[in-house]
């Protein structure tokens, strides 16, 4: 079967790292082209990486007439004005998380894919990977019973010290939320559906930053947006989750994601990889003695751009996406109301709903997709 053509927008640290390696490891795609708003960078990276076409411009590579699926890798603002135009082209958009920046963009970009017939996908596909489907395949198992709550954990003290261009993640728009956001939350959608409730409160604990990385070494960034964020998200099976997202935390020792059941509990791996390791408790019968079990993962690891594979299956087989537009947005609404729940200082109820993707199957091998 002819493989379905992919051409990526933006040639920068996370398409020449991630996404180019890890399309060329998928059976179903093809990676035939790429473009940049700088176009010298586009040629660079077409001749290192030995990638078939470089056009002069996005809007050139949308318009071509051989690419299928778009990866949309601009910058977060852009994502939907950018999937907007693929889409009126005629072509799959595929963006880099998140999927837009407000919920009148994502709502934008599903009603003109659907008016169209065309496809929205939305990273992250790590939830596609060996370590969050091995979880998933746990749960549906029965393996901690009925789930009744989680733990979800991302605290750092930002990327200043280390980042060379950070300034974007104290600016409207970044903060912790939306930046590692979407690997825990959408890991939390895929292991447990749809949420529907949101509580929180959120702070800015530091005015201003000081770059220590280079090349911007010194210079002080003024804090724009909250970076503590703690609240609790209810979903539609009624597990509660304890969520905090903090750029402001020397150290911890929290767990990143724990699923907790009726009948045992779920060590999830970093939703930002593809692997393990996954453990798991059993009370058994005394729980006093009783040890985390390490579990072998069921499902390959695979790497980013296993989320656009799908995308191509989905394609072929006129089938949903697994990392869909839908799951996009619906964790961009989610992300957006722990800030919102906490100004009106109240619950917030989810307008949004996404269904809870389809798992992937056990044992396929890596960069291969089935339905």
């Amino acid at each position: 079967m002819d493989k379905v053509r992919v051409g990526i927008i933006g040639c920068g640290n996370i398409c020449k790292k991630a996404y180019v390696p890890g399309l060329r490891k998928c059976e179903a795609v093809e990676l035939v082209a790429c473009a940049d708003l700088d176009a010298a960078k586009a040629k660079a990276l077409a001749a290192e990486m030995s990638i078939p076409k470089v056009y002069d411009s996005p809007d050139a590579l949308i318009a071509a007439d051989d690419i299928d699926i778009v990866v949309n890798l601009t910058v977060p603002q852009a994502h939907a004005p950018v999937n907007l135009k693929i889409l009126a082209a005629g072509k799959h958009a595929y963006t880099e998380k998140p999927f837009a920046v407000t919920r009148d963009e994502a709502s934008a970009v599903l009603k003109a894919a659907a008016k169209r017939g065309l496809l929205t996908g939305s990273a992250p596909d790590t939830v596609l990977g060996g370590g969050i489907q091995t979880c998933r395949k746990l749960i549906e198992d029965g393996a901690i019973g009925k789930p009744i709550g989680a733990t979800a954990f991302m605290l750092c003290h930002g990327h200043e010290s280390w980042h060379p261009d950070p300034e974007f993640y104290y600016a409207k728009g970044g903060g912790p939320m939306l930046d590692m956001g979407p690997y825990y939350i959408t890991a939390l959608v895929t292991l447990l559906g749809p949420a529907v409730e949101v509580a929180a409160m959120t702070k800015k604990s530091f005015a201003t930053r000081t770059i220590t990385s280079a090349p911007k070494s010194g210079k002080v960034i003024t804090v724009e947006t909250e970076t503590h964020h703690a609240g609790t998200i209810r979903f539609a099976n009624d597990a509660v989750v304890s969520m905090v997202m903090s750029f402001d935390v020397w150290k911890h020792n929290l767990p990143r994601i724990e699923i907790y059941g009726t009948d045992g509990t779920l060590s999830v791996p970093d939703p930002n990889t593809f692997g393990g390791p996954v453990k798991l408790f059993k009370p058994g019968a005394d729980p006093k003695t009783a040890q985390w079990e390490e579990i072998p993962l069921t499902h390959a690891a695979n790497s980013r751009g296993i989320g656009v594979a799908d995308m191509a299956m989905a394609i072929r087989n006129k089938r949903a996406v697994r990392a869909s537009g839908e799951i996009g947005a619906h964790v961009l609404d989610i992300m957006l109301s722990f800030e919102e729940a906490s100004k009106a200082k109240k619950t917030l109820t989810l307008k949004s709903k996404c269904s809870q993707p389809k798992a992937m199957p056990a044992g396929l091998a890596e960069g291969v997709v089935n339905d």
